[in-house]
């Protein structure tokens, strides 16, 4: 792969989350991708089906083998079959109410047409914690503030440390939706409290307080910085990792030197997220190094999460080292470098479209477009 050599390159604004490790696990999953497609995104198939809900709810709870197809009829439910699930859900065996959540997890990663939030939502109140962290997870895109109360207490009472977890992951879409102001302030400065609370209790498991750092690390709050500072010089090694994906969250340039410093570190973890900030941070200094990543690293991962960033910070090196990592032999490189140049040219298109050219293809400036008065202020004609 000749990869181009190092060279000053532009920054760009792209709007993409990075890849994960789920979503590389699901991409290796095309079978399972493709049940999803029929039996979700054809209605006629679900029509087809010849036994009743009840009938199909008995299978899933006490057939040997799950199968994912039966699974769908828990989307988008009817006021009578939800109360039947109510009503069975709690007699099923624990092993197969852990199995069947985390595949309807794993179905709303790669479906965006289903609905399990009713089940999600029972499943907080789950007497087995696994199942109950599971639907935590599940919630990744429910944004209603109905659910920061239920997760602040399962953040601050719930017995088990992987709940506990879960819980300070999930608040971490509220800290952001604060910070874009779409959030109740109130009910943004609870979550935020709550979270620097768990962070402050140093009995507190480790890990559910280095989730806690990572989601609060969206707020623009003065505490957050040296926060996020103690965590890198953390003994731990994850509490190190979580440091360095909250210095992206953070998006302050001040964390630049750190994140661009790592991407040598020999933890591949470390290495990662450092990727990741980078693209979080647009760091356009990191940009030949992460082409070195991509062309060296024995992490495909973290080649993965390189490209990405690549895309992220955008700049014509950035661009034609992309262009190159389409001809890799590993497709799932080649599918991450085709997506972010996909998303990169959007992000340009719309930049072009912030301009208009006059009769003799000049770029126009705003002055131009809104007429300018002799006082110097802009106006419009059309408001005149």
């Amino acid at each position: 792969m000749n990869l181009p050599a190092a060279a000053t390159n532009g920054t760009f604004t792209l709007k993409k989350l990075p890849p994960t490790k789920t979503a590389s696990r699901l991409a290796a999953r095309p079978a399972k991708q493709a049940i999803h497609t029929l039996f979700c995104g054809n209605e006629r198939a679900r029509h087809t089906m010849k036994k009743s809900f009840k009938d199909i709810l008995q299978n899933i709870a006490t057939d040997p083998q799950l199968h994912t197809s039966h699974l769908f009829i828990l989307s988008k439910m009817d006021k009578e079959s939800l109360t039947i699930f109510q009503e069975t859900w709690p007699n099923v065996e624990v092993q197969r109410r852990r199995d069947v959540m985390q595949e309807l997890l794993e179905i709303t990663e790669v479906n965006f047409e289903v609905d399990f939030v009713p089940v999600f939502l029972l499943g907080l109140g789950d007497d087995d914690a696994e199942v109950r962290a599971t639907a935590v997870k599940s919630l990744w895109e429910y944004e209603e503030e109905s659910l920061v109360p239920v997760l602040i207490h399962m953040l601050k009472t719930d017995e088990a440390p992987l709940v506990r977890e879960a819980s300070a992951s999930a608040l971490g879409q509220f800290v952001y939706l604060n910070e874009l102001e779409e959030l109740n302030p109130t009910v943004g400065k609870m979550v935020e409290e709550a979270l620097l609370d768990t962070i402050y209790q140093a009995t507190e498991d480790l890990h559910v307080r280095r989730r806690a750092i990572e989601s609060v690390s969206f707020s623009a709050d003065a505490r957050i910085g040296p926060i996020i500072e103690n965590a890198y010089y953390h003994e731990n090694v994850k509490m190190q990792v979580s440091a360095i994906f909250a210095m992206g969250r953070n998006a302050d340039s001040r964390w630049l030197p750190s994140v661009i410093e790592e991407l040598d570190n020999p933890n591949t973890e470390i290495r990662f997220e450092a990727c990741r900030a980078c693209g979080e941070l647009e760091a356009k200094d990191a940009v030949p190094r992460l082409i070195s990543l991509i062309e060296e690293d024995a992490d495909i991962e973290v080649q993965e999460m390189a490209i990405w960033a690549l895309g992220r910070i955008g700049g014509d090196l950035a661009r034609e080292a992309l262009e190159a990592c389409l001809e890799l032999e590993q497709p799932v490189l080649a599918q991450a470098a085709e997506e972010s140049l996909d998303e990169l040219n959007l992000f340009a298109d719309a930049e072009l479209m912030l301009y208009d050219f006059d009769e003799d293809g000049d770029v126009m400036d705003f002055d131009d477009l809104l007429g300018e008065e002799p006082n110097g202020y802009p106006t419009n004609q059309y408001l005149n």
